[in-house]
This record gives C-alpha cells, sequence and structure tokens, in this order.
C-alpha cells in the first residue's frame, strides 16, 4: 500500500519505494541555489527586493502572491481566470489531497497540474498547519503525526520521509518539510520541543531524493521566542535547503508580534534563497513584510472575503451585500482593470450576494485576487524603480486610514 495513502492504525508504515539518487547539487533542477533564486533589484532604505525563482513550470517574479487551492482548486476561480488575473504560482494541500482524491489517483492521471489544469509553478504545504488546525483528530511522536481524518475518521499516518513522497508523487514544482506548528500563547517549552522536533523531521525530509525539477524548503518554527526562532534558522541553512519558510504566525498571536517576529527571523536566512512567510495577510501587511526581505507570501482571505461579500478596493473594504449598493451603477472598483470591474455594477454584485448565487462568490474572488497580484506587480514595479520607500509609506498611509474608518 503507498505510504501516502490513509493505513489502520494497526498497519506498520508501508516502505518507501525505491527513488531515484538526488542530484550531486542537492536541489533538483541540476541547477545551483544562486541560479534557482536571483536578485535582480534591491530598493534603498528598505530591505525589499525583486528576484526570480526558477522552476520547472516556469519562472516565477518575486515578490510573489500565491492564490491557495487547498483542494487543488482556488475556490470558484478557474485556471484561465488565475492566469488573467496576473497568478504565477498557487498553493495546493498535500495533507488534504492525500485524504481525497489520493496521491496513487492524481499520480496515475499525470500529476497535479494535469489533474487541475494548471500549468504554472505549484506549491504545496505538507500538512503542517493541519498539526494546529486538526488538533483534536491527530496525535504527534518523533516518528511523525498520526491523524484521524476529518472526512471518515479513517487513520493517517504522516512522518517526513511519507510527506515528501506524497509531494513527489504529486508531481510539484516545490514541496515543504513536515513542521509542528503551535498555537499562540503556547509556553516557551511547548515552542521549543515543536520547534526541536521539526529541525529532525526536515534533517530526516532532507535526506529524501527529489524528482528532477522538484524542490524542497524548510520551514522555521519557534512561535513568538525569537531565540528559538534564531537558532533554528541557523540550523536549517546548514541543511542547505534552495528555499526558507517561515511559519506558525497569523495563529491568533497579536499582529504586532506577528511583525516583530516575522521581521526578527528574516535576516538569519540566506540572502541567495527565496524567503517564504506562511499564510499572511492582509495587503497593508504585504507591503511591511516585503519591506522586510520576504519573497513567497499566501493566505485565504482574497477568496474566502469574496464569498462573504466583501471586497479589496482602491477605496478600502468594501462590504458589497449593504443596502446602499442596491441602485448604485458604478463598477465596485473605478480604478479596477478586473474582469469584474470591467462588466458588472455593484447593485448587480449586490444582488447576487443578497440571493447568495455562486456566480457572487467568484466575481467577488477574482475581483479580490486581481487587487493582490496587482499589488504585488506594483510593489515589483516600485522596488525595480528605486522607489518602493516613498511608495510604501504612501500606500500604507491610504490603507491604514482606509482600515480606521
Amino acid at each position: 500500500m503507498p505510504h501516502t495513502e490513509p493505513i489502520s492504525k494497526s498497519q506498520p508504515e508501508p516502505i518507501p519505494q525505491p527513488r531515484p539518487p538526488r542530484p550531486q547539487d542537492g536541489h533538483g533542477l541540476g541547477l545551483g541555489s544562486e541560479r534557482i533564486f536571483e536578485t535582480i533589484a534591491r530598493a534603498p532604505g528598505t530591505d525589499a527586493r525583486c528576484g526570480r525563482l526558477t522552476t520547472a513550470h516556469g519562472v516565477v517574479e518575486t515578490p510573489a502572491f500565491m492564490p491557495v487551492a487547498t483542494q487543488g482548486t482556488v475556490k470558484g476561480i478557474t485556471p484561465a481566470q488565475l492566469r488573467e488575473v496576473g497568478a504565477t504560482i498557487i498553493l495546493a494541500n498535500a495533507y488534504h489531497l492525500s485524504l481525497r482524491p489520493g496521491s496513487v489517483l492524481i499520480q496515475e492521471l499525470g500529476g497535479l497540474h494535469r489533474f487541475m489544469g494548471w500549468d504554472g509553478p505549484i506549491l504545496t504545504d505538507s500538512g503542517g498547519y493541519q498539526v494546529f488546525s486538526l488538533a483534536p483528530l491527530r496525535k504527534i511522536s518523533e516518528e511523525g503525526v498520526e491523524f484521524r481524518s476529518h472526512l471518515d475518521g479513517q487513520a493517517l499516518f504522516l512522518t517526513p520521509e511519507s510527506v515528501v513522497h506524497l509531494q513527489v508523487d504529486l508531481g510539484v514544482d516545490i514541496a515543504m518539510v513536515l513542521d509542528e506548528c503551535v498555537p499562540a500563547g503556547a509556553t516557551r517549552a511547548q515552542a521549543g520541543e515543536a520547534a526541536r522536533r521539526t529541525l529532525d523531521w526536515a534533517a530526516r525530509a532532507r535526506r529524501i531524493a527529489m524528482a528532477p525539477g522538484q524542490l524542497l524548503f524548510g520551514i522555521v518554527q519557534g512561535a513568538t521566542y525569537k531565540d528559538l526562532r534564531l537558532e533554528q534558522a541557523g540550523e536549517l541553512v546548514a541543511l542547505d535547503f534552495p528555499g526558507y519558510a517561515v511559519g506558525g504566525l497569523s495563529v491568533g498571536e497579536n499582529r504586532e508580534i506577528t511583525m516583530t517576529v516575522a521581521a526578527e527571523t528574516v535576516g538569519a536566512l540566506p540572502t541567495d534563497r527565496p524567503r517564504y512567510l506562511m499564510g499572511v495577510g492582509l495587503p497593508e501587511d504585504l507591503i511591511r513584510f516585503v519591506g522586510m526581505g520576504y519573497d513567497l507570501f499566501d493566505c485565504v482571505l482574497p477568496t474566502r472575503n469574496g464569498r462573504n461579500g466583501m471586497l479589496f478596493t482602491s477605496a478600502g473594504r468594501m462590504n458589497i451585500r449593504l443596502a446602499q449598493y442596491s441602485r448604485d451603477p458604478a463598477p465596485a472598483d473605478p480604478s479596477c482593470a478586473c474582469y469584474t470591474c470591467r462588466t458588472f455594477s455593484r447593485a448587480y454584485l449586490r444582488h447576487l450576494a443578497a440571493a447568495n448565487e455562486m456566480l457572487g462568490a467568484q466575481l467577488l474572488s477574482l475581483h479580490n485576487l486581481h487587487f493582490y497580484l496587482q499589488l504585488m506587480r506594483d510593489m515589483r514595479t516600485a522596488i525595480a524603480a528605486g522607489q518602493f520607500a516613498a511608495w510604501a509609506a504612501e500606500r500604507l498611509s491610504r490603507l491604514t486610514a482606509e482600515a480606521a474608518t
């Protein structure tokens, strides 16, 4: 039985199938790390930078935002629409795909790219976030994590090795190591134990051969404790991953703490590798994180807010369900060039949202994704022009004022 599928509690973990040897440079593409990620512009007065991340399915211009396709789909959005709004890389979830429809089926049908009709780069989260979000359904040991499926209660045992094999079988471009994410308020002892286990798992994962063209990223944990974060970052850098992520933020901690921990951690990561801040955030936060030197981001807010009738616009957040828009002929955002704003009125969008029509959720999500991806394009333009500090100050002033109203 493939070890990426659900197994009963009484069964031992199946023996991993033989894999091709790891390429000599250790990074899967047959290229050195400096050629996998290249910094092409830096912003004076900040740590913001533009870069190019080379993957087997294309080059990602950074800083970049990854729409979330947990189940192999960005909710309500087709791959063609993702391309239209400017997405170059998306994020799926290996844990969820291992449960349904299963990695064997996806592999039989040509891999995740072909299965979901997306020909660009794909990054998969390993299931580390589910260690936090599905706490009542899992049991952690040194060997790995046993989950009780939230679908049918069947047991699924994930190890650092099986999680890498799962993502290799899915055929993704960037795989993440299995990590342990602790909730906000965790004690130093709890955070330290999780960070140590995450590091041990990362070392085990690093020994697994990736398929040609695939990259494996390490993840820094340590909750809100600076010394744990810096210590683990140093140990992960010694393992020589082609990219690094900072996880365990936006899990309930104070927003100011998130900013502080993110700023303290990024400097411990190599400048010649992509740096990914997981699971964030609001538009104004992304600007600050880019200014710290992060390159990759993901968040469910654009599509989740869209499904709930909330739009991100150049004039601030808009709740399209409000009665004041019932006769408004204007586009949701007159400054936006997305399909939703080019085609439909606020009155129509309000009608769709009030009637709970699926088209409403789709159109609002499409707009929000365009807003986020346009924000990233604007940041890349400002960095390349050497004007990011001034641009960020002006944009943050406007976004902060809007959020306060």
